[in-house]
């Protein structure tokens, strides 16, 4: 898994995206005008500096990617609450 990152912009692949999310990739561009998914971008700093948190929030599902600063993936997880709403605090950063 990549992940593109050039002069400040973060731009992850949306079949990726999609598939982790459990959506079509068509649809995306959509839910995202609608703010139907959202997403947290955090930066690390010191012994995490030059990686990056992405994560991405649908519905009752949470992606999470860590990336380096080259934009290779290296972690990801998704939890999906099933029918249960995704609590509130799964969509704040990590202190």
């Amino acid at each position: 898994m990549q992940v593109e990152i050039t002069d400040g912009d973060i731009v992850i692949d949306a079949e990726l995206l999609a598939r982790l999310l459990d959506i079509s990739a068509a649809a995306m561009p959509e839910l995202m005008r609608r703010r139907e998914i959202t997403t947290i971008c955090e930066r690390g700093i010191d012994s995490d500096e030059g990686r990056y948190r992405l994560s991405f929030f649908y519905r009752n599902r949470r992606v999470r990617l860590s990336i380096d600063s080259a934009g290779n993936v290296l972690q990801h997880s998704t939890i999906d609450f099933g029918d249960r709403p995704l609590p509130e605090q799964l969509h704040r950063p990590r202190p």
